[in-house]
This record gives structure tokens, sequence and C-alpha cells, in this order.
């Protein structure tokens, strides 16, 4: 009887070991590495920096009226907005979103649930209607190390999804939803990319970002905005699309090239950092807010056959402290975006890398 307490404490030990060592991942290569980490504007590994640094300028390049930006749009660059503390990063700029609901079905407000900020005539300005009494800001993203998270398989966000309701007692699943790859013709992937997961892909969300905060049009995204609903043509001078599409992949090729976020690592030796991370897993704050997750292998093909994981971004531990999946915590925005009605409270967990440069 004494071996056999012995052998179950001992298997009880040992299974904790391994619960708290897992890394989700597909690791059919040997030897996974850390992914860079930094705020320091370099390659990690992607590009030459020469490259990098032209990609840079063109993300952080101010858009005019003669390059097709407007007539209705929230910001001149992709920088004014993911700028803090270096370009691809986050900022305090929000937009606003809008619509209505009536007790059983969502709204979105006349011309879409995205209300612009600025126009390039008074006349076009956006506003709120009365009639929306759904109204909620959102904060930029942060995009560093986003090539990393396009980089994870779609069966790793799968696998999470799955054990959650074990680590959580049957409290807590994500939901997966699949969205459309835009530059594969539409076909679906497993979302990973903005506050409700409307993407699956680099080139996909930049083609939105470039329409939707721009107000430019490219092959992917090749219709122009409305204001609140009514044409803007009589303001728009320059042909579709505003862009040829060169841009958009510039976009995708700089945030594929960035570092992670990283970790202030003086910070985290302190004795309160140390403890305050063994509460995070002990009341299951990691069972969402996931602390490592491997990327495909080098090689894998994503986004429905339109990118080949490389040597850069495969096989890279990464920390993100998400796991990319959409959760009702009580505190949704109440917008219906790709993930359908069911999701109107649901919101994406917050990726934890890069907090620290909030400051509000």
């Amino acid at each position: 009887m004494k071996s056999l307490k012995v052998y179950i404490l001992g298997f009880f030990v040992v299974t904790c070991v391994l619960i708290n060592m897992v890394t989700y991942g597909v690791e059919g290569q040997s030897g996974p590495t850390e992914a860079p980490a930094a705020f320091d504007n370099q390659t990690n590994g992607l590009v030459p920096q020469a490259t990098f640094e032209e990609d840079k300028d063109t993300f952080a390049e101010q858009e005019f009226i003669a390059d097709g930006l407007g007539p209705v749009y929230n910001a001149q660059s992709c920088g004014e907005c993911h700028q803090n503390p270096v370009t691809g990063a986050i900022s305090q700029i929000t937009e606003l979103r809008a619509g209505r609901f009536d007790g059983f079905n969502f709204t979105e407000a006349a011309g879409g649930s995205l209300i612009n900020d600025r126009a390039i005539h008074a006349s076009i300005q956006e506003r709120v209607s009365d009639s929306n009494n759904v109204r909620t800001f959102r904060s930029s993203l942060n995009t560093l190390g986003d090539g990393f998270v396009e980089a994870i398989s779609d069966n790793t966000l799968i696998a999470i999804s799955q054990q959650q309701p074990i680590q959580s007692f049957g409290l807590i699943r994500g939901e997966v939803i699949r969205v459309p790859v835009l530059e594969a013709n539409n076909a679906l992937r497993v979302a990973r990319f903005g506050w409700k997961n409307q993407h699956a892909s680099l080139v996909s969300f930049a083609a939105d970002a470039y329409l939707n905060e721009m107000g430019i049009t490219s092959p992917l995204q090749p219709t122009e905005n409305t204001s609140n609903g009514n044409s803007v043509a009589a303001f728009d001078t320059v042909a579709d699309p505003e862009d040829d599409g060169d841009d958009i992949l510039i976009f995708a090729r700089f945030m594929r090239a960035t570092k992670v976020p990283p970790r202030d690592t003086q910070l985290a030796a302190t004795a309160d950092a140390r403890a305050g991370s063994q509460i995070f897993d002990q009341i299951g704050c990691a069972v969402c807010h996931v602390r490592n997750i491997t990327t495909a292998p080098v090689g894998t093909v994503i986004n429905a056959g339109q990118f080949t994981v490389p040597a850069a971004l495969g096989n890279k531990i990464i920390h993100p402290f998400s796991d990319f999946l959409l959760h009702d915590i009580g505190t949704g925005d109440g917008i219906v975006q790709n993930g359908g009605p069911s999701t109107r409270n649901k919101l994406r967990t917050p990726p934890l890398w890069g907090v620290r440069s909030r400051g509000r």
C-alpha cells in the first residue's frame, strides 16, 4: 500500500510538471528556439535590415488626397496608430464603432460599424445616429511580432481551445472561428487578428486597414467606403483601386519582419513579479492568456497556399499571453463582425505582450 501511495504521488508530481512545461505548437522539427524580442526597430531576420528600413518607412509614410486618402478616414499612415515605443507597436489612438441592438438582433450603423473620425470635406463627416444604441471605442493594437502569430498552425489554436475545458473544470472554452483569407480567394483559415478576430492573414489585415483606416482601396478591397451609408463618389478623384496592391504587401512584410515585444526583464526578476506570476497561473489566468506557443515548422504552407513559413518565423517559441480565441467575459463590445451573431459580446483574448507600453 505504501509503495502504491508513493507511485500515485510520483505520478501526480510528474503530471503537474509536464502540464507546466507544455508549449503549444507543431513540433515536427527538433529544437524550437525563442523568437527574437526587442523594441529596437530591427529586423527579426526575415528580410535584410535595409529592406526592413524601407518597409518601415512605407508603413509610416503619410498619405494625401492625391494618393487616394479618404474621402472618409481615421489616419494618414499606419504608423500614426502604431508607434509607441517603436514603429508597429501600439498607441493611445482609438476608433469608434456603432450599431443598434433591439434585444434580439444587431444591425451595424449605416455604411458599417466603423465611424470614421475624419473626412476630406465637412459635408461627408461621419456621425453616430441617435438610433445607434451600441457605441464602443477600440484602442489600436500592437502589430509587433504578428508574423509569428500568423505562423501559428490552425491546429495549435484548435488544440488550445480543446484543452481549456479540461484545465478549467469545464468553465472555459475559447471559440475558434474561420474567416476569409482575402488573397486566397476568400478561402477560410482560423482567425487570430483584430479585437473580434476579423482576420487570419497579415495581407488581409493590411488591405482591411488601408481601406477602413485610410480610405485607400486595393485589389483585395476595391470598393470605397460610404459616409453613413451615403456615396462619397463626388469627392473621390482617384480611380479605384488607389493602391495597386504593392503597399499592402509591403505592410504585411514589415509586420512579418518585426520582433516580438520584449519583457521588462529587470521587473520580471523582482520578488513581486515572480509572486504575481505564480498567482497568475494558480487562479487560471494562463488558461486563456497562454504563456508559450510554438509556431509551425519551417516550410509549412499557410493562408490557403499563399505563404510558406520561413526560417525566421518557423519553429519559434513565443510568449504572447493569449490564446487568440474569442471569449465572452461579460465586457464585450456588442459589435458583430466576421464571427456571426453569437460573437456579439465576445472578444479575442488580448495578448499581454507589450502591454507595458500602453499608457491608457
